[in-house]
């Protein structure tokens, strides 16, 4: 408890820093290459002064000229902050729509690029997914959590469709990812617990998407839930 404390007296204010930074240079250049800079060097710090270690499998797998759709699991807080370091290509976010009624931060994300889905309102989930495709097949990768939320247990949660509606509209190639360690060095049920450790994050073979309907959707959704599954097996 006192550990996480300590971390938090540090990690919010830098948060907040690095916020403010992204969202001025966000002003001056509207391709996101500094932000994602920022974005970076925010997740090293934080990693860094947590005592956290990234080991990474699998980075020779990813295309380096053309879009991803990168999905993966999520186990813990520090997730996000182990994927900025190592995916090597710069990518957004596909994000829940709450967190961009965040006051500063959702205001950077919006201006950064990352794409917000309100997954209450079909209509509206269906018009972001339809911007973000475009986005996609224009050059963008996208990073997503297919669960939609993250596991208590480390057991895969049920899948958001969205992801898969994205990939078979943008028809570009999926990396699955698996993570494993995040949960035991901060649970998501435990907001002041935090211990050192090592993240370990596996890239798996890209699957390769076309336009189709439910049925190509949901192939994609069991292949890439049995991506993830192998790489959380090993």
């Amino acid at each position: 408890m006192l550990r996480a404390s300590l971390y938090l007296l540090f990690f919010l204010p830098w948060t907040l820093l690095c916020t403010i930074i992204a969202l001025l240079f966000t002003f001056i250049e509207r391709d996101g290459r500094t932000y994602h800079r920022v974005a970076r060097l925010w997740s090293k710090i934080g990693l860094l002064a947590a005592g956290v270690t990234v080991e990474v499998e699998g980075a020779d797998l990813i295309p380096l000229d053309q879009p991803i759709i990168f999905m993966g699991n999520h186990q813990g807080n520090f997730d996000i902050m182990a994927l900025f370091q190592s995916i090597p290509i710069r990518f957004n976010w596909l994000a829940k729509e709450e967190l961009f009624r965040i006051p500063l931060f959702g205001r950077s994300m919006q201006a950064a690029g990352y794409i917000p889905v309100n997954r209450g309102d079909g209509r509206d989930s269906l018009k972001s997914l339809d911007k973000a495709a475009r986005l996609v097949s224009g050059g963008t990768s996208i990073a997503i959590f297919p669960e939609g939320t993250r596991s208590n247990d480390g057991n895969l949660l049920p899948f958001k469709r969205g992801g898969f509606i994205l990939a078979s509209k943008a028809g570009v190639p999926i990396i699955p990812f698996s993570i494993v360690g995040s949960m035991k060095i901060n649970p998501p049920d435990k907001f002041l617990y935090l211990v050192p450790g090592i993240i370990r994050i596996k890239f798996n073979p890209p699957i390769q998407t076309k336009p189709g309907g439910v049925k190509h959707q949901i192939s994609l959704m069991d292949q890439v839930r049995m991506s993830i599954a192998s790489g959380l097996e090993s």
